[in-house]
């Protein structure tokens, strides 16, 4: 190319799906410019999911705190000094981007960097201009421009704040109403409540966190609940926010009729639209739906030569999502692959308290791509972790099909979600099956044996991978059969604990719903 403007890949957005996309690009030999209209590392470094962790951080230290007289530690409750907080998290995200050095990364790998480049817009479908006007052409593009936080119009929405708001707050607000129950918003809730302010969270859906399991809302607005949150699903609408007296007055409807709430601060949590609009996507001939960049599994947009990843395509709207994705588009921009981006198998989590992580499909979801699958649940309160740390609140669920043995679904609410549902996504994008997961070791596990446990008491009780050693069932609580009709092979040694697979009757009888059952409070599919 002998137009030092011309590359073979351009790279929209410096968040962490267009640094992976510039960076896989470049490893698979192609010329690669990345074009950031602001700071690089995108939301999720500069003001969303990062200076949100110092919070929860924060917000957890103080919970912690509430424990000490209990393990014999005599001290007073933790004041908030919220203008020092704040300042840590600015500190934080400075710290990242020292740390980080994506500039220099980027330019040691080869990829040039247009750095606060202000917008940039497509001039037709194979040439970029920036703010100042230089044009910048491609063979192919990746678009990565990421999305920005909802405002909702209604009378004194300027009142209100969205997330990337709350970091200019000089002090904690004594009572805050926040719209919106997805993740940003239960975790901004649980941390405000956590710092005591008195906290409204409202949700249009009949739920929080309306996509995740169900029985993770369940729990989740459960434990809201128990902290003092007021959790309000179902409402019709915002009516108005207006100013009174150092406060502010928020209106709201729901069931047709009207509510009124005295608050000192609103946060708007509603939603993601992409960036999608500032890029001229007509010129370029990229269709778009609801708003995000429309595209196909492969991640190409209606112009062939033209890739889309991350908040722009409207998905999971992740970090982990969105690198996953850029990979993905690099390969097919640079190679010509067709490989299909797979979302099933992304993690996800939120730090509320307590945590939740997720990942592949929920329950309902999962009964309605195959009939022949079973959910198992596990309480946390069952496991020595606990007992000993005194959180005994949350769950492992675990949804397979009964068909294929996979694992289709994980969720988990309480103590170190996110790390134990890591576990088993790891187990599904290597395609393992339930019983190999339920051989699964861990050195020090998160919550010991549970990642394993589930797993291995849902083969228990559907016949995969059964329990006693060799000489059958006269170990258990439940007497084994004395007619015999038992087709089980030998045992199959595995140093000391030995295991065999078994089919019979008496297994049989043992499944979900009997009253002889002796499992330790397993909740199973009852119409299994």
């Amino acid at each position: 190319m002998n137009n030092p403007n011309q590359y073979k890949v351009i790279v929209i957005g410096g968040g962490p799906a267009g640094v992976t996309a510039a960076l896989h690009a470049r490893e698979l030999g192609a010329s690669v410019a990345l074009v950031e209209r602001a700071n690089l590392g995108g939301t999720c470094t500069n003001d969303g999911c990062v200076p949100t962790r110092v919070l929860a951080k924060a917000a957890r230290l103080v919970r912690d705190a509430e424990q000490f007289t209990d393990y014999g530690l005599v001290c007073e409750r933790p004041q908030v000094d919220f203008a020092r907080l704040m300042a840590r998290t600015q500190q934080v995200v400075y710290q990242l981007h020292e740390k980080k050095q994506l500039l220099d990364h980027l330019a040691q790998a080869g990829v040039l960097v247009f750095g606060n480049a202000g917008p940039a817009h497509f001039v037709d479908p194979h040439t970029l201009a920036l703010a100042d006007g230089t044009q910048l052409s491609a063979e192919k593009f990746i678009l990565c421009a990421g999305g920005r936080p909802r405002r909702l119009d209604f009378p004194g929405s300027e009142h209100a704040l969205t997330h990337s708001d709350v970091w200019s707050l000089k002090k904690l607000p004594a009572s805050v109403a926040i719209i919106g129950a997805a993740a940003t918003g239960c975790q901004l809730a649980s941390i405000f409540a956590a710092f005591g302010a008195r906290v409204h969270l409202l949700e249009l859906a009949p739920r929080i966190l309306a996509v995740e399991d169900e029985l993770v809302s369940q729990t989740i607005a459960h434990a809201f609940q128990q902290r003092g949150l007021e959790v309000i699903t179902g409402i019709s609408g915002i009516t108005s926010i207006e100013p009174q007296a150092g406060q502010l007055q928020f209106d709201y409807s729901r069931n047709d009729q009207p509510h009124s709430l005295t608050i000192e601060a609103v946060v708007m949590a509603v939603g993601w639209p992409s960036n999608g609009d500032t890029l001229n996507l007509a010129a370029a001939g990229v269709n778009s739906e609801r708003g995000y960049v429309a595209v196909d599994d492969t991640l190409q947009t209606s112009v062939p030569h033209i890739f889309a990843a991350g908040d722009l395509t409207g998905r999971m709207m992740l970090v982990q999502s969105g690198s996953y994705e850029a990979r993905i588009a690099a390969e097919n921009a640079v190679l010509g692959l067709k490989r299909a981006c797979i979302h099933q198998i992304v993690p996800h989590g939120g730090f509320t308290d307590p945590e939740y992580g997720s990942v592949g499909l929920t329950e309902s979801r999962a009964r309605a791509s195959e009939s022949d699958c079973v959910a198992a649940v596990v309480p946390y309160a069952d496991l020595d972790r606990a007992v000993i740390d005194d959180n005994p609140a949350g769950f492992c669920k675990l949804v397979v099909s009964r068909r294929s043995r996979q694992v289709l679904g994980a969720h988990v609410v309480g103590e170190q979600a996110v790390e134990i549902v890591q576990i088993v996504a790891a187990g599904m994008a290597a395609g393992t099956r339930v019983e190999q997961l339920a051989d699964l070791e861990l050195a020090i596990p998160p919550s010991p044996r549970l990642s394993a446990w589930l797993p291995g008491r849902w083969c228990v009780n559907w016949t995969v991978q059964p329990w006693p050693p060799s000489g059958a069932h006269s170990n258990r609580s439940v007497p084994a059969p004395s007619s015999g009709n038992c087709r089980r092979p030998e045992a199959e040694e595995n140093g000391s604990n030995p295991r065999l697979r078994c089919d019979c009757d008496w297994v049989r009888s043992k499944r979900p719903g009997r009253s002889d059952y002796p499992g330790p409070g397993w909740l199973f599919d009852p119409a299994a």
